[in-house]
């Protein structure tokens, strides 16, 4: 069976976004622009594309660059618990709060908040979140006094909001408020050559694990990579690249050693769960390693797995380990 060594490629790194693709280099040109300026921006795109990461760009080249960077995704926390964590509270408002507690807004004072996912907030946090947008002032949660920032927001989502406008779950006059700037993500199967520069990339990174050492991939593996359509995007491909490396064994990577729809097969319920089981739980083992080599430190164990902390902090909470 013929197999491929890795290509001899050419990977831009941009703020941590790997890419060969004209289609991404075009979008690295539009953050650069962007940053330049105060604007609110919106990052429409899909799961796993990245968003994230664009924000964290945009900042690091924005003027706030000195300023703080604090980031959230609205879809993890109640109504409650979110406007708690956006616009903080006094002491006593609640059953818990001990103390006052500022929240993201004030934090990232002179700074920038990146709000992942802001089509799932409830119609009250996105009347708040207005009048943030349009006065620059919030009431923390049971306080009486206001407080004044100078925060940009930058938001994402993979939902269209016109059409969440239109079936009456978000508020059109936040929209436009929001949706200043308007930037789009391109999709993994839109980005030229990016499947197979990423695919060897994290088998690079995979390898320097020492449990297995991976130097070419089959020709009908490598044709199930080309040719698939990646609804996960990139972190869909990191998982599949990490599911073959724990199954599988020897130099080269195979057509079997890749879940189901990699393999053009429909997948039993059973099999897609043993599926999902085995990736949620090498993703768990990988986060307590990355924790106790950190001795806890979040900021250190997200560098350790090269994500950033709100991410680790929300794949805590998926995975129990949030305290």
């Amino acid at each position: 069976m013929k197999s491929y060594k890795r290509p001899d490629l050419e990977i831009h790194n941009f703020h941590g976004m790997l890419t060969v693709s004209p289609q991404m280099i075009d979008f690295f040109e539009i953050v650069r622009k962007i940053s330049r300026t105060n604007s609110t921006v919106l990052i429409r795109g899909e799961t796993g594309t990245g968003k994230e990461l664009v924000a964290t760009a945009l900042h690091a080249m924005s003027p706030r660059k000195n300023g703080p960077f604090k980031a959230l995704n609205c879809a993890v926390l109640n109504s409650d618990l979110l406007a708690s964590e956006l616009f903080g509270h006094v002491k006593g408002s609640f059953t818990g709060a001990i103390r006052d507690h500022k929240g993201l807004f004030e934090q990232a004072d002179k700074g920038t908040v990146f709000l992942d996912e802001i089509a799932e907030i409830d119609f009250d946090i996105q009347a708040r979140l207005l009048r943030v947008l349009q006065e620059r002032t919030f009431t923390p949660v049971g306080g009486r006094s206001s407080v004044r920032v100078d925060t940009r927001v930058i938001s994402a989502t993979n939902k269209a909001l016109r059409g969440e406008v239109a079936a009456g779950h978000f508020r059109e006059d936040l929209m436009y408020r929001i949706r200043v700037i308007p930037i789009f993500l391109p999709r993994l199967a839109d980005r030229e050559g990016d499947v197979e520069a990423l695919a060897w990339r994290f088998i690079e990174d995979f390898n320097k694990l020492g449990y297995r050492k991976v130097d070419e991939i089959s020709k009908d593996a490598r044709d199930a990579l080309l040719s698939y359509a990646w609804p996960g995007n990139v972190r869909e491909l990191h998982n599949i690249i990490e599911y073959a490396f724990a199954i599988g064994d020897g130099p080269v990577i195979s057509l079997e050693e890749f879940t189901p729809e990699l393999r053009g097969e429909e997948p039993d319920i059973g099999t897609t769960r043993e599926t999902e089981m085995s990736i949620s739980q090498m993703e768990k083992s990988r986060i307590v390693n990355a924790l106790q080599k950190a001795k806890g430190k979040k900021a250190q164990a997200a560098e350790i797995l090269d994500i950033s902390r709100s991410t680790l902090w929300r794949k805590m909470r998926e995975h129990g380990l949030a305290k």
